[in-house]
């Protein structure tokens, strides 16, 4: 096989069959289309899971975060060994983990047994996901770059709007399985186009794997990510009741949310100086000397706690409020879908020709006024078509938002520290997610309690005198219950007047966590301003690339 230069230390092995850059992201997208499918997918067929396996609710928390957390945990680590074996080798590991894995999930016969497989497929996926940012970087020159970051882009948007569209439509028509099994033929052909088509990227060095600055980056990791997916089962308090305190409203242990959290803190500390003094890091701390790189990753972080902060109540409202179907639910989210990937395309176009920067302020900031309008527009007698417009608006601006950010994160990163700087910006992403998912439902279900008390007493007097007290006390019992949003929780054998009260508060109870989002995404227009002018792409085609500069 032929091989060619690719940057300083680093050469490109010619794949078995040459094609076109583009054909090679092509299948790069289709295996990280998979991945980010799979932690959408599963929520819409928790119903049937729970059904099919006779599962316990704690057992359905696991199928579900299984995989989140594993895939958070092992970016990071995966990046670097990318970088130290090979970005097709190890894309091409993940992938038949993945498929595999898949394949077995879709076979289970016990909740124990799935959750094992989701727990294999986290692993699959958090091989593969960075991969693909480091391929990026080295099959395409600079001036082509944001582009294909671009389409990357305009895939991990699109992924985390169509799982619950695919997932009701496998779901309904044929079976839970499906989610899963549906991923086997997808990842056979990804795997042999891989293997004839990709290129290998090698350093010309010999490099070490920082065992240490892995175990402390895992288990950091490891310590946040949980804490923040089981934060809201756990009410933010005591995992284990031994020695537990109060300091004010908060709820300490030595085994509780809050004291994983401060131990994460303290653990990714240690990581830090670790990596300092490291030979070989896991994480090259020189990468944060590159501004773009650094704010690119914040305004990552805030974007991704965004998307679940919008996509979380609004999803629960078509179903549970508007009493959508799963597939009527999911179509709603069509026309952001096609917005966004359109728009993603020639926004990172455009980044190769201006500074990316402007196109992702005007990005979060379109973004920001999209959801603002869609907060406004929505009302108890909402429908897909009154959303069509502000969700479009919304579309638009995750569009451009998606492709600069990663390319003005990825662009002057070295090709052999292309793996690490993925690994992380998408470890940030998922933390960014998990962060919208804890900190986001715990904002809608304290205002849906609150809410639920305020429309509750002011509906009362509507009704007779004698069926006021029980009215009152089931929606009491309603509002200190830990919320389920998963199902109505309107009171058996209460009037319409308390499912419009039920329904009231949700819509009421929704606006402060999605706001929440619109003014993080506008703090990711702030962060944007604060980003290095630099070279465009196409300047940085000239000579002195600007991976040398850098190097």
């Amino acid at each position: 096989m032929k091989t060619r230069p690719s940057g300083p230390n680093v050469e490109m092995i010619e794949p078995r069959i040459a094609t076109n850059p583009w054909i090679v992201l092509l299948v790069m997208t289709l295996g990280f289309f998979m991945i980010l499918l799979d932690t959408t997918i599963v929520n819409i067929a928790i119903p049937s899971i729970e059904k099919g396996l006779s599962t316990s609710f704690d057992q359905i928390l696991w199928i579900l975060n299984a995989y989140i957390l594993v895939y958070a945990v092992l970016l990071i680590s995966a990046g670097r060994m990318g970088d130290i074996f090979g970005p097709r080798r190890l894309f091409m590991i993940g992938l038949i983990v993945f498929t595999a894995s898949s394949a077995a999930c879709g076979l289970a016969q016990s909740p124990a047994e799935l959750i094992l497989f989701r727990v294999l497929q986290g692993v699959g996926g958090a091989t593969l996901t960075p991969q693909t940012l480091s391929m990026i970087t080295s099959v395409f020159p600079p001036e082509r770059r944001g582009a294909a970051f671009g389409i990357w882009g305009a895939v991990a948007g699109v992924a985390a709007v169509v799982g619950p569209t695919l997932g009701g439509f496998l779901v309904t028509s044929a079976s839970w399985r499906w989610i899963f099994i549906v991923n086997v033929p997808v990842g056979i052909i990804a795997v042999v186009a891989a293997f004839l088509l990709m290129p290998e990227i090698k350093s010309d060095r010999s490099h070490d794997l920082d065992l240490p600055g892995v175990f402390l980056a895992s288990s950091s990791l490891f310590l946040g990510v949980f804490a923040l997916i089981e934060g809201q089962r756990f009410s933010w308090g005591p995992i284990v009741n031994w020695a537990s305190f109060a300091v004010g409203d908060m709820r300490w242990a030595p085994v509780s949310v809050y004291s994983l959290l401060l131990y994460s803190v303290i653990v990714m500390v240690a990581f830090v100086v670790r990596e300092r003094r490291a030979a070989e890091p896991v994480l090259p701390l020189s990468l944060f000397g590159d501004r773009n790189y650094s704010i690119a990753n914040g305004a990552s972080g805030v974007v991704s706690y965004g998307i679940l902060a919008i996509f979380l109540p609004l999803t629960i409202f078509l179903q549970i409020v508007l009493g959508f179907t799963a597939v009527h639910a999911g179509l709603t989210f069509v026309p952001m879908s096609l917005a966004s990937g359109i728009t993603a395309f020639f926004a990172g176009r455009l980044t190769d020709k201006i500074n990316g920067k402007f196109i992702l302020m005007f990005g979060t900031s379109l973004f920001a006024f999209g959801i603002g309008v869609t907060i406004w527009t929505l009302s108890l007698s909402s429908t897909t078509w009154t959303l069509v417009v502000p969700m479009t608006v919304a579309g638009i601006g995750m569009g451009c938002t998606f492709a600069p950010m990663v390319a003005l994160a990825m662009r002057d990163v070295k090709p052999n520290m292309a793996g690490s700087a993925s690994g992380f910006l998408n470890t940030i992403r998922q933390v960014g997610q998990a962060m919208g998912g804890a900190i986001g439902g715990a904002i809608l279900g304290n205002a849906f309690s609150t809410d639920l008390l305020s429309q509750a007493k002011s509906a009362a007097p509507t009704l007779p005198a004698s069926a006021r007290p029980a009215f009152l006390r089931a929606f009491r019992k309603l509002a200190s219950s830990p919320p389920n949003f998963g199902v109505n929780q309107a009171p058996a054998g209460i009037s319409a007047t308390g499912v419009h009260v039920f329904k009231e508060a949700f819509l009421l109870a929704m606006r402060p966590t999605m706001i929440s989002a619109v003014v993080l995404l506008l703090v990711a227009a702030i962060l944007a301003s604060f980003m290095r002018a630099g070279r465009t792409a196409a300047q940085s085609a000239r000579p002195e690339t600007a991976v040398e500069a850098a190097g």
